[in-house]
């Protein structure tokens, strides 16, 4: 089966939004998304960027609000933001090493972007991923252990190696699309 990376933070809205449209994409090209968590911090400091000036920020609201409404997804600026999503991640990476990256993920970010919890709290971690049927106080311990630091660790100088410079990027083969606006583009290289 084809493959493609999805390099994600759950702190973007812009990378939820990519991600709910990560079923439709898979079914329709018979290719399989694989997920990536990285620390958007982590890059953003390694290539020495400043968070967006609060201007980008008021724009930013106003227009993940009209791709919500395009995808007819449920989406709100959560309570906190930008909140400390690295346990979260550590999360997505324990869950991913086993078998179950997909779901905690798509609890994740539900819980903040749809629902506006703030990720940077453990039980709202542990509560986000048990609601989707994962065991959620195995994987918040696990999230606190050298694998899953490792693992978030890995994925981020990966994409840092590969070239990234903000989240959501995907890779068809090595082609890359940055920006939830190029899903159409990930979609049309993975039908070549």
């Amino acid at each position: 089966m084809r493959s493609f990376d999805f390099f994600y933070d759950l702190g973007s809205p812009y990378s939820y939004l990519a991600a709910t449209q990560l079923d439709g994409i898979e079914r329709r090209t018979a290719a399989k998304a694989r997920l990536l968590p990285v620390t958007l911090g982590g890059i953003r400091k390694s290539l020495d960027r400043e968070l967006p000036p609060a201007p980008q920020l008021v724009y930013m609201s106003q227009d993940v609000a009209r791709w919500a409404q395009k995808y007819s997804v449920t989406m709100q600026i959560p309570k906190v933001f930008p909140t400390r999503s690295i346990q979260a991640l550590r999360a997505c990476v324990a869950a991913e090493q086993a078998g179950r990256g997909a779901q905690a993920m798509h609890a994740l970010f539900a819980a903040y972007w749809a629902d506006g919890n703030d990720i940077g709290d453990p039980a709202v971690i542990e509560n986000a991923l048990a609601s989707a049927g994962l065991d959620g106080k195995a994987l918040l311990t696990a999230s606190e252990m050298q694998e899953a630091k490792d693992g978030l660790r890995k994925n981020t100088d990966l994409a840092l190696s590969r070239g990234v410079f903000g989240v959501p990027t995907f890779f068809v083969g090595d082609r890359s699309f940055w920006g939830n606006d190029r899903l159409e583009f990930v979609e049309q290289e993975l039908r070549r």
